[in-house]
């Protein structure tokens, strides 16, 4: 006779010990009125930003609260962590205050100012290997050095002790608002977050919805809790790196499953557009997971207007290297960023003939390839055009192939448009 699985849910009573816990190394971070977002959407829109602790993200909270709880033993035989964000950088914070000398597992590939902030947050206390072109690879790695030599690995999402730290963001909500809050908004990568939170508004406040949000492009909370069972993705988008997984936790998904009032999906273009815009209007800097809340707003405007909301701002951690393709996918998202093979008549004047005549008075051409052919009549180039207005595309494709300037349209092109984004 198989006996039913026992679903672990993390009690109110570990959390508050976990807030004793963590108090002396996690901020209380501040919930603060969006007058921006509250008056766009006719509702109180607090934010809760966690971008502002001290390793510009909430994954302090789970890492210190779970290598606190190690035992004498396990803590000197030291811990593992395979990650390139930032549980990376909450592991190695929590190894340096805690004296506890831990292994960071990165992949090859990680950016170089990634692996400075994780040495620099766990000094003499970490050591990190690069090992392999993927997190797979890392994370593989790391569980051999863990069951060769007894190290205890420390997991990002789906372990009690990481779930419980999570989960003190929702007791410091519920301390901080000053309103019954209607709905919760908050970033779902593989689940500690939401199933840690979800669980103290179902015992403190039921009434309050929470919302999770993934990117379109690696939805496997929504589609796990759709097939009814923890389901791996074969593929994801990975832009949104903070909460791209291909299979959330074993814990996490019927904790989530339960406990949240809808999960929902939000394009990688418009998670774009909130992080420009809060930089530009709010001088707030935010990475895409830590945007993603805030960009669900949209999908709920009529739902939330007159309601006390909360979006948690979940991470900072943004590479400035990656600006130029942030704004390149907001743009794309809004429908002002197009690509085009033209072709040009193999005659002196074409390129001016395309710029006066072809392009409107606000059209920017942003990219230019053009590699003279043997072709007599005409040669081909790549161009980017960024318009002020999505309705001057189809003007600007007709006045193309009406004076025979028009190759093709490559946005709506995956296989090839993969190679310009």
């Amino acid at each position: 006779m198989n006996k039913e699985k026992i679903i672990y849910f993390p009690s109110i009573e570990n959390i508050k010990v976990a807030t004793d816990t963590i108090k002396k190394v996690s901020a209380v971070t501040p919930l603060s009125l969006s007058e921006r977002y509250s008056k766009r959407y006719e509702a109180n829109i607090f934010l809760k930003r966690e971008d502002l602790q001290q390793v510009r993200s909430y994954k302090i909270r789970g890492a210190y609260n779970k290598i606190s709880s190690l035992t004498e033993a396990e803590s000197k035989n030291g811990v593992v962590c395979a990650s390139a964000g930032n549980h990376a950088q909450g592991f190695a914070l929590s190894c340096k205050l805690l004296k506890i000398k831990g292994t960071v597992y990165m992949p090859t590939p990680t950016p170089n100012q990634k692996i400075e902030q994780v040495k620099m947050f766990g000094e003499d206390f970490i050591e990190i290997k690069l090992i392999g072109d993927t997190y797979d690879d890392a994370y593989h790695a790391s569980m051999i050095e863990c069951d060769e030599l007894h190290k205890t690995f420390i997991h990002p999402f789906d372990d009690e002790k990481v779930i419980e730290g999570q989960a003190t963001i929702g007791l410091e909500i519920l301390e901080q608002a000053k309103e019954p809050i209607d709905y919760v908004f908050i970033a779902v990568g593989g689940g500690g977050l939401a199933a840690g939170l979800s669980t103290v508004f179902k015992a403190l406040s039921p009434n309050t919805k929470i919302i999770g949000v993934e990117p379109e492009g690696a939805p496997s909370m929504s589609v796990s809790i759709k097939n009814n069972k923890n389901t791996e993705l074969q593929q994801i988008e990975k832009f949104i790196d903070g909460a791209a997984v291909k299979r959330v936790g074993d814990l996490t998904f019927p904790i989530c499953k339960q406990n949240l009032y809808s999960m929902t999906t939000v394009p990688e273009g418009k998670v774009c557009q909130t992080i420009l815009e809060l930089y530009n209007k709010d001088a707030i800097v935010v990475e895409p997971a830590g945007a993603l809340s805030i960009s669900a707003l949209d999908f709920y405007a009529e739902d939330i207007k007159g309601k006390h909301v909360v979006c948690v701002v979940s991470g900072s951690n943004n590479d400035i290297t990656r600006t130029a393709e942030i704004k390149e996918r907001a743009l794309l998202y809004a429908n002002l960023k197009h690509y085009f093979i033209v072709k040009f008549p193999q005659r002196a004047g074409a390129l001016k003939e395309f710029v006066v005549d072809i392009l409107g008075p606000t059209d920017d051409i942003t990219h230019f390839e053009y590699t003279k052919k043997t072709n007599r009549e005409n040669g081909a180039a790549l161009v980017g055009i960024e318009l002020k207005s999505a309705k001057d595309l189809e003007p600007l494709i007709t006045k193309m192939k009406q004076r025979n300037f028009f190759g093709d349209y490559l946005n709506n092109k995956p296989d090839l448009f993969q190679f310009l984004v």
